[in-house]
């Protein structure tokens, strides 16, 4: 049976700047919906990307992510309980990777998911969970 998918921020905000390798998350995008199916994200990433959009695109934009975006796609935000934290906190302690980014291994780890980034960081996790790289150069 195939993995079930996991975005990143990285993903994401490629995806909405259609930067190198957007083309695989818009082809994962349209798989689901296809199937009646959703990629998953989880909540912590969503707020990377919220505030990397304030921060380069400003306020509006990034409300708009929230607003129209997020609920637009096949998308499904998980949710995070006190294990949940503690899980990314405990991967945090081990690894040299954003908080952000271990809630998604956290989430990968716990629900068997691959996720799908082309943040050079997750080659320091790759033993613990399955990753989809995005190609740079991957331009649609």
């Amino acid at each position: 049976m195939k993995k079930r998918k996991l975005l990143d921020s990285f993903a994401m905000v490629a995806y909405l700047n259609r930067e190198g390798g957007f083309s695989k998350v818009l082809d994962l995008m349209a798989e689901a919906q296809k199937a009646g199916d959703f990629v998953l994200m989880n909540e912590v990433n969503v707020g990377e990307v919220f505030y990397i959009l304030h921060r380069k695109r400003g306020k509006e934009n990034a409300e708009y992510f929230l607003e129209s975006v997020i609920p637009a796609l096949p998308l499904s935000l998980v949710s995070n309980e006190f294990d949940d934290v503690i899980a990314a906190a405990r991967i945090k302690a081990e690894y040299p990777l954003s908080f952000a980014d271990c809630f998604a291994v956290a989430t990968a780890m716990k629900k068997n998911l691959m996720i799908v980034t082309g943040d050079p960081e997750f080659k320091k996790v790759e033993h613990l969970v399955s990753v989809d790289w995005m190609q740079k150069g991957d331009r649609g």
